[in-house]
């Protein structure tokens, strides 16, 4: 059902957009009476669009309706940037993994678009043909870490 998978994640990203905090909180049953679907569909949005790769922290709380807080993490927040850089990578990342960061990026327009793609060859699969899947994700993360940490200075 990729139409109404999109049409939820627009309904949430336009409520996040217009919370002042970037933060809202639903109910996923309230939600998925809305729109005439199964708590199901609701999350499979939330777990496979809303993600921390994508800049979305998410708490769940069970019962009463499925309670759902959505926080939109912003580059311009006081969190300190370098360390949610380094904690959502990590010590290995896939080339999917990572290009959803770097859309988050361009999203928040923290970097612009040609950035993203000499990102994108820089971390892709082609650059880093000479290493095995394993090294190749570590070496993703490393090279990753480190252009970021770089742009946020």
């Amino acid at each position: 059902m990729p139409g109404i998978s999109n049409t939820i994640e627009r309904f949430i990203k336009s409520m996040i957009d217009m919370a002042e905090d970037r933060t809202i909180e639903i109910q996923r049953n309230e939600l998925a009476e809305k729109f005439d679907c199964a708590p199901s569909q609701i999350n499979y949005v939330l777990t496979t669009r809303f993600t921390p790769y994508k800049g979305y922290y998410i708490e769940s709380r069970r019962g009463g309706g499925g309670y759902i807080k959505i926080i939109k993490v912003g580059i311009d927040e006081n969190e300190d940037i370098n360390t949610i850089i380094l904690d959502t990578i990590g010590e290995s990342i896939t080339k999917n993994k990572a290009y959803h960061i770097i859309d988050g990026l361009l999203e928040e327009d923290f970097i612009s678009s040609r950035e993203r793609d000499i990102i994108n060859a820089a971390i892709g699969d082609r650059a880093l043909s000479k290493e095995n899947a394993t090294t190749r994700n570590e070496l993703r993360a490393d090279i990753l870490k480190n252009i970021l940490l770089i742009l946020v200075k």
